[in-house]
């Protein structure tokens, strides 16, 4: 568990490094980042393993959007995506991963 939860960690960071790296950004950028954010926690509410985090990333990106802040909005989209994606991965791998601790 403690490696997964590393793992974890790791993805969420490699995931977010692309954050530092944004320009001025329009509103369909924003709309793009959002969409593929969105799709993801879409998909981990699928496998019943979304995370508060998830949810106020979207909240704080719809927000700044709503204000015209397109780089803190698309920052927020991108930051939810990966949240998101790391919650797929841990409903998947411990999905897996019980099976190894039942006694057989």
């Amino acid at each position: 568990m403690r490696n997964v939860s590393k793992a974890l960690w790791s993805l969420v960071s490699l995931l977010s490094i692309g954050n530092a790296a944004l320009a001025a950004s329009s509103e369909a950028d924003f709309r793009a980042a959002y969409a593929a954010a969105d799709a993801a926690e879409h998909e981990a509410g699928r496998l019943r393993n979304q995370w508060i985090a998830t949810e106020a990333a979207l909240a704080e990106a719809k927000k700044a959007a709503d204000n015209r802040d397109f780089d803190r909005a698309i920052s927020a989209a991108k930051e939810a995506e990966a949240l998101a994606k790391v919650s797929i991965f841990q409903a998947t791998s411990e999905k897996a991963a019980w099976k190894h601790l039942e006694i057989h």
